[in-house]
């Protein structure tokens, strides 16, 4: 089973090398090594490992700990593909068929973020932002609540009873926005925080894609 493994790193030399030296003690086999976000002294990197079917996924957790200086902030399954590419290739997609760019973004985004779904919301009208496209496993609503309107600067929300279903914060989603020409890009993933630099990635992947997508987001708002 493959899992999606996110670790604070010391930022010295070896310190990789030791991390993939310790899961290699409890059998993992590492598939990718996103880093997320460097700052002074240390980096966020994600792993994507596969583990034999007779380990424990607290195996992963234990292994990484005895590394000195890292510290393990989540772990959970992971069923995505591994593409190093998957933020150019989303973009050429989008430009081959710009009559289908809005459920492309929404479910290439998903997957570039490792997320579980996106929704494009439209510009809101009373209160009310709908839903023109969604992506990866998206809740079903035909609109939302935008309480939170606008969606830029781009930057985390909290899944507040007053406009998110309630299972979001049950499920521990995780949430993001940013916009999407005169719309917006939402995006919910379990149990895994939006680091400063992925929200910046966001960002500039949501401005680009939108110079693709504006002509459909203004025709269905």
């Amino acid at each position: 089973m493959s899992y999606l493994l996110r670790l604070t790193l010391p930022d010295r030399p070896g310190a990789l090398g030791a991390v993939a030296s310790a899961l290699g003690t409890v059998g993992a086999d590492i598939l990718s090594v996103d880093v997320i976000e460097r700052s002074p002294g240390s980096a966020i990197d994600d792993f994507v490992v596969e583990l034999p079917p007779d380990k424990l996924a607290d195996s992963l957790v234990s292994a990484a700990a005895t590394v000195e200086g890292v510290q393990v902030e989540s772990i959970r399954p992971y069923a995505g593909q591994i593409d190093p590419h998957r933020e150019l290739e989303l973009l050429e997609r989008l430009g081959r068929n710009p009559e289908a760019s809005l459920s492309l973004l929404a479910d290439g985004v998903a997957r570039v973020f490792r997320a579980g779904w996106a929704l494009v919301l439209a510009a809101p009208i009373g209160g009310q932002g709908e839903v023109l496209a969604a992506g990866g496993a998206a809740p079903e609503v035909a609109s939302l609540p935008v309480p939170w309107w606008p969606p830029a600067p781009s930057r985390c929300l909290e899944p507040d009873d007053d406009w998110a279903p309630s299972d979001w914060g049950r499920l521990g989603t995780e949430l993001a926005v940013t916009a999407l020409g005169d719309a917006a890009l939402l995006i919910g993933r379990p149990a895994l925080r939006w680091a400063p630099s992925e929200l910046v990635r966001l960002q500039h992947l949501a401005a680009i894609a939108a110079t693709v997508a504006a002509a459909h987001v203004e025709a269905a708002s």
